[in-house]
């Protein structure tokens, strides 16, 4: 059971997921899925060799690093950018890049999975950050590039991204689209790569 719990809070990113919709997936009553994170919530604090625990805010559940590995997380995400980003950030980076402002549901909807993780990495590392909120229900943040994804890119302006390839064409690899070559000279101009 607990692998389960662990699984859905991971799954559920920054979001969190209450005691009702636990209950639900796990088809508990709301009193004994209650008493399994209680056991949950236990299990984690008492484990000596595990970075994770589960904390109850507000009415939602949510899996968090413990506290005492703050300085090491620190020490992670004070690294420089170039350590690499999955090919899931890469997928969120993309949709970013070339639908902005864009808010994280939209996100999920085009690729179809739960992408907060990637979301908080890019946040994290500055390629990406808030861009206001839609005028919608819940007011949901919109998220857009920064000047630092600029930098990271060797781009001058979004409009020196490589074009999105034609409706009906094989989709380009996200690594593709941000690939480490610079895509203009210093002059500005668009380097011919064919030559």
């Amino acid at each position: 059971m607990f692998a389960k719990i662990e699984a859905i809070l991971y799954a559920a990113g920054e979001d969190g997921v209450d005691l009702v919709n636990l209950a639900q997936i796990l088809g508990l009553s709301v009193a004994a899925m209650r008493q399994q994170m209680d056991a949950f919530i236990a299990k984690l604090t008492a484990d000596a060799d595990s970075g994770l625990c589960c904390r109850l805010a507000g009415e939602k559940y949510y899996l968090l690093t413990k506290p005492e590995t703050a300085a090491t997380l620190r020490q992670y995400f004070q690294g420089p950018p170039a350590t690499g980003l999955s090919q899931a950030a890469l997928e969120v980076l993309a949709i970013i890049a070339y639908k902005q402002p864009v808010t994280r549901i939209e996100i999920d909807e085009i690729r179809g999975v739960q992408s907060s993780g990637s979301l908080q990495t890019l946040v994290t590392r500055q390629l990406v950050g808030e861009a206001g909120r839609l005028d919608a229900p819940g007011r949901p943040i919109m998220y857009a590039t920064t000047p630092e994804f600029l930098d990271y890119f060797g781009l001058k302006h979004l409009s020196d991204l490589p074009p999105l390839p034609e409706t009906g064409t094989a989709p380009a690899d996200p690594e593709d689209l941000f690939s480490q070559e610079p895509l203009f000279t210093d002059s500005g101009e668009t380097e011919n790569k064919d030559e």
